[in-house]
Order: C-alpha cells, then sequence, then structure tokens
C-alpha cells in the first residue's frame, strides 16, 4: 500500500511543479527574474533559474521515481524560499498569496525526502537490481570454503600414470644400476675336461656302458 500511495503522490507533486516550472520558462527566464526582484527575493536572477531548473527538472524526477531523496531536498530548499520571502506574511489561503500550495507541496517533498519514493520507480528498480547482485555476491563468498577444487589445479605425479585401468607407478625408462660384484680369479684349470672325462661323457651319451679303465701299474 506505501509503494502504490507513493507512487500516486510522486505523480501528483510531479506535476504540479512541472507546471509552475514550465510557466517560469515560458515567460522568459529574464520576466521571472523581474518578477523575483519585485517580490524582494535576494539574488534574483540566481534564485529564478534554480527555481526553474529545479521545478521542472525535479517534477519530472519525482514522476519517474529516479533519484527522489535528492530531488525532494532541492524541492523543499525552494518551497521554504518561497514561503520565507513570499508568501509567509499573506496568510494561509492561497486566493490571498498565502502559503497554502508551497507549505503543502514542502510538506510532501520532506515526506518524500524521509521515506523515499518507494519501490515502484526508477530507485525501486536499481536498488533491487543492486541488493539481488550483492546478496548474489555474499552467497558466492559463503560458498567459496565449501567448493570442490577444480581438475585444473591439481597436479598429477610424474610417476603415476592416468590413462585407463587403476592408478599404477610408471615404469622408469632409466635402467636400473646392478650392484658391482667384485670378480673371482678363476683356476684356468678347473673348467678343463680331460681325455678319459671325454670318453665316459660320450659313452653315456651313446648309451653304452664305460670301458673300464684298467688301473695304473704300481
Amino acid at each position: 500500500m506505501f509503494d502504490i500511495a507513493a507512487l500516486i503522490a510522486r505523480i501528483v507533486t510531479g506535476v504540479i511543479f512541472v507546471t509552475h516550472g514550465w510557466q517560469k520558462w515560458q515567460g522568459g527566464l529574464g520576466a521571472t527574474t523581474q518578477q523575483f526582484r519585485d517580490m524582494g527575493i535576494p539574488m534574483p536572477e540566481l534564485a529564478a533559474g534554480f527555481s526553474s531548473i529545479v521545478e521542472t527538472v525535479g517534477g519530472i524526477f519525482l514522476i519517474l521515481g529516479l533519484l527522489v531523496r535528492p530531488v525532494a531536498l532541492l524541492l523543499l530548499l525552494n518551497m521554504l524560499g518561497a514561503i520565507a520571502f513570499v508568501h509567509g506574511g499573506n496568510g494561509v489561503l492561497t486566493s490571498s498569496n498565502g502559503w497554502e500550495l508551497p507549505g503543502a507541496l514542502g510538506a510532501l517533498s520532506l515526506l518524500f525526502l524521509a521515506l523515499g519514493g518507494g519501490r515502484i520507480g526508477l530507485d525501486g528498480i536499481f536498488h533491487s537490481m543492486f541488493r539481488r547482485r550483492s546478496e548474489r555476491r555474499a552467497a558466492e563468498d559463503d560458498l567459496a570454503p565449501y567448493a570442490p577444487s577444480s581438475a585444473a589445479g591439481r597436479v598429477e605425479p610424474s610417476n603415476v600414470r592416468t590413462t585407463g585401468g587403476p592408478t599404477t607407478p610408471a615404469a622408469s625408462t632409466e635402467p636400473a644400476e646392478r650392484p658391482e660384484v667384485p670378480r673371482q680369479p678363476s683356476d684356468p684349470k678347473a673348467g678343463r675336461l680331460n681325455d678319459e672325462d671325454m670318453r665316459d661323457i660320450d659313452a653315456l651319451v651313446a648309451d653304452e656302458p664305460p670301458e673300464h679303465r684298467k688301473p695304473p701299474n704300481r
């Protein structure tokens, strides 16, 4: 309900301000400056330019719901100046050039300054977008410590094969070093066979009983 009420109040207030600001532009900035000088407003050139721009542009921003709080502050200052220098001593009613209209517009500007313009407007849309983005970033920051590490960050050992089958250590391409064993000097006669041993081997291969050698003469 507040958002709908704020939207209606913004549109009505903005239309009133745009109408008064556009009236000043149609009359000309010089004529508005002379009118402010006749009413005794200090610095009439600056006051006329400020009033014309703030009422026109500020009214459009109120209708769109854009920068409602800063615009409401400027409009409030404009209405306070109008009450203080023009309408304050003429009573309340507009018929006697009293502060009825600037007082109502100033009160609405104060309300917008305090409470904002509601969610139905450009400010509400931008605020909702920024809030969702900040909530998403906060959720990502909260879940970052529990996120699994990516495969790109893991380093495989150089001696482990990862293609197919269970992980097994890869065979080393370098030949294994054999321990050096000192060689024993061999007897040159230890591996030789005499003629009698050769005849016995031939007889065993030919399935013939070996000849009995006569014992040597004593």
